[in-house]
């Protein structure tokens, strides 16, 4: 498969200054010449060759050379078509430089640093406080580099220091990450923070000239390697009376890769602001369920991650922590719920391709079902009378799932629900993804002693009892049913290219598995899912979009400690719904004590996500070509029956 390069260009590439791009290599060339820098004591010979003895600060007399390395910029995370999620932007910061060289006394020292102090507060209108301990450990182990006072100067504050900064005063420009669409992908994106602070020993060679940063979550983590570059050197010498004599770039900094990601900028946006205006805790997921490619992963709520940039502060972080809502945890796919009625489709695709069950074959639809001991009861108050398949999933019939449920036995529901990828990870480039759970007799002999139950099996007819999984696995499932058979290797990523477009990596179209389904199977699960949207007896008609036919199935399961129990809310399928183009699952997490239905409140955020990026121009949606450790809300594993919730809403 050919990949078309992504190309990013330099003036996206550049580095931002609030608000206003700066040229790269206007911005290189000030980190490297604007600052006074140095590095580690090095002798020089005649012949040439650098040697490295042990820096002493007694040999200020000596004629010397000191190296430092110069951070790369971090590349680019771009969406689908180089629209930048991640980028780095020029921070300034306001910094002593202390004279050469290097003889004074502690008194003297402090006193310099407490002068220039005073003085840089009166330019910035900023408390700057400097411990004694930190001021002469820099002197007498880095006093060749400027210490920091201020860091990551303010537009107001940047203006009053250029105007009037005294002369034992420089202003130092280093990268920083910039997220500029704030929260949006946050989870998927993650942050960077700077790595453990230059050390207070001695100057070394090869010691950068500032921090450089590292990924702490999301693919700022994962792709850290890609995304940091080459560091430059930087070389300068003094002589033998202590001033600096010259300095050069021995060699340029190079620019980290850029991750090009298969999010679609427009339809993410799309989901967060629904998701924002319609939930209070909720996920969505779309895929294109012919090469499985993520197009959006939403999250809600979300955190924005220049929070953490450059550091984050206590009191940031402990709001963020202290949440209930918990907005640092990626419930698309960090999180896994039991999936109620939406597991129903799977459990007629396995009966229908099994040949267990047939479309024709009718179960009656009775208010409740005795299995051994214990009756378990249908959503409805009514008897339904006798069903077929595509009638019992339009109506989301309980009692008749029990029934078609126990025919097939636990077998083919347990192995093509593995088959479409549930109960396992999909393998994204994410960390701690939930593997979610399908109970099989190995789980059950290991977690309750015993084997699978005609209770079991019914509880999981009907997607109850310990099965879980997570938004991105079922939006994953319902790709299977939409594209007939097919398992992607779900993707996240596209590519990884250089600043000047060449592929790194790349991630292409792979199959994870082939299920055989024949047309008729195919057919009849999409007039189903179709129905459940369109038909009177449906229960998903908030998700209905003008002019395009959606096939899904709404959910709706308890969830949580018994104490806490809360709704998980599901609505799940595919659009359009002949030929589709994108798979989705929504998930809305309802409050304890509060009516909540897949129908009234997972369709609807589908409905909403839809018909708004159908108004877009079509060169805005996914379909343009492209480039070829939080806890978890998991639901506690119970097998006891659950008490079935009102599909209806």
């Amino acid at each position: 498969m050919k990949f078309k390069t992504c190309k990013i260009s330099i003036r996206v590439m550049a580095s931002f200054c609030y608000r206003r791009a700066m040229n790269f290599n206007c911005l290189l060339a000030a980190l490297l010449f604007s600052a006074s820098v140095m590095a580690r004591e090095t002798m020089i010979d005649n012949t040439g060759v650098v040697e490295n003895p042990k820096p002493t600060w007694e040999t200020q007399h000596k004629a010397r050379t000191f190296s430092l390395l110069v951070p790369a910029p971090r590349g680019q995370i771009t969406d689908r078509n180089g629209q930048p999620l991640a980028q780095s932007r020029v921070s300034y910061n306001l910094a002593i430089n202390f004279p050469t060289p290097l003889d004074w006394p502690d008194s003297k020292i402090l006193s310099f640093a407490r002068q220039q102090a005073a003085l840089a507060t009166t330019l910035i209108n900023r408390d700057i406080k400097l411990s004694d301990s930190a001021v002469l450990n820099h002197y007498k182990n880095r006093g060749v580099l400027p210490l920091d006072i201020a860091t990551d100067l303010l537009p107001r504050e940047l203006t009053g220091v250029q105007r009037n900064m005294p002369p034992s005063q420089v202003l130092r420009q280093t990268y920083v990450r910039f997220y500029a669409n704030g929260p949006l992908a946050a989870h998927i994106i993650g942050y960077t923070g700077l790595e453990a602070p230059l050390s207070i020993r001695p100057i070394e060679n090869n010691d950068l000239i500032f921090s450089e940063s590292e990924g702490r979550e999301g693919l700022e983590q994962v792709f850290d390697r890609e995304l940091r570059g080459q560091p430059g050197l930087l070389q300068i010498t003094f002589g033998a009376d202590g001033k600096k004599v010259s300095e050069r770039v021995a060699r340029q900094p190079v620019p980290g890769y850029n991750v090009i990601t298969t999010l679609d900028l427009t339809l993410q946006q799309e989901a967060e602001k629904v998701l924002a205006k319609n939930s209070s805790r909720g996920a969505v997921v779309v895929l294109d369920p012919n090469n499985g490619e993520i197009l959006a992963m939403a999250s809600y709520p979300s955190f924005n991650p220049n929070d953490f940039v450059p550091t984050v502060k206590r009191d940031v972080f402990a709001r963020y922590s202290n949440d209930p809502a918990d907005p640092l945890v990626p419930r698309a796919y960090r999180s896994a719920y039991p999936p109620g009625s939406t597991f129903k489709t799977f459990v007629g695709f396995a009966g229908l391709e099994s040949g267990r069950i047939s479309a024709k074959e009718t179960f009656p639809c009775p208010t409740s079902f005795t299995v051994g001991d214990h009756t378990f009861r249908n959503w409805k108050k009514v008897d339904a009378g006798r069903l077929n398949f595509k009638q019992a999933l339009t109506q989301s019939c309980n009692t008749w799932f029990y029934q078609a449920g126990l025919k097939m036995g636990a077998t083919p529901i347990i192995d093509y629900a593995k088959r479409i990828g549930l109960g396992r990870r999909t393998g994204i480039p994410l960390r701690s993804e939930s593997a979610g759970n399908i109970p099989d007799d190995e789980y059950m002999l290991r977690v309750h002693k015993r084997r699978l139950k005609g209770g079991d099996v019914a509880n999981l007819s009907i997607g109850q009892g310990d099965i879980l999984i997570s938004p991105l696995q079922m939006a994953q499932a319902m790709s299977v049913i939409g594209n007939g058979g097919s398992l992607h290797q779900t993707r996240l990523v596209l590519q990884v290219q250089s600043i000047d477009n060449k592929v790194i990596a790349a991630y292409p179209d792979r199959i994870r598995e082939e299920i055989t389904v024949s047309p008729d199977v195919r057919d009849e699960l999409r007039r189903a899912l179709v129905a459940v949207t369109s038909d009177a007896m449906g229960t998903a008609h908030q998700a209905a979009v003008k002019g395009i036919e959606v096939a899904g199935k709404t959910g709706t399961a308890q969830w949580g400690p018994t104490d806490r129990q809360r709704i998980a809310a599901w609505f799940a399928g595919f659009l359009p719904a002949d030929a589709p183009k994108y798979s989705f699952a929504a998930l809305y997490e309802g409050e304890p004590g509060v009516k909540t239905g897949g129908g009234s409140h997972a369709a609807p955020i589908i409905g909403k996500i839809f018909k708004e990026f159908y108004r877009k121009p079509a060169d805005s949606k996914a379909s343009t070509p492209a480039p070829q450790s939080s806890s978890s809300p998991e639901a506690e594993p119970s097998s006891s029956p659950i008490v079935p919730v009102d599909e209806s809403n």
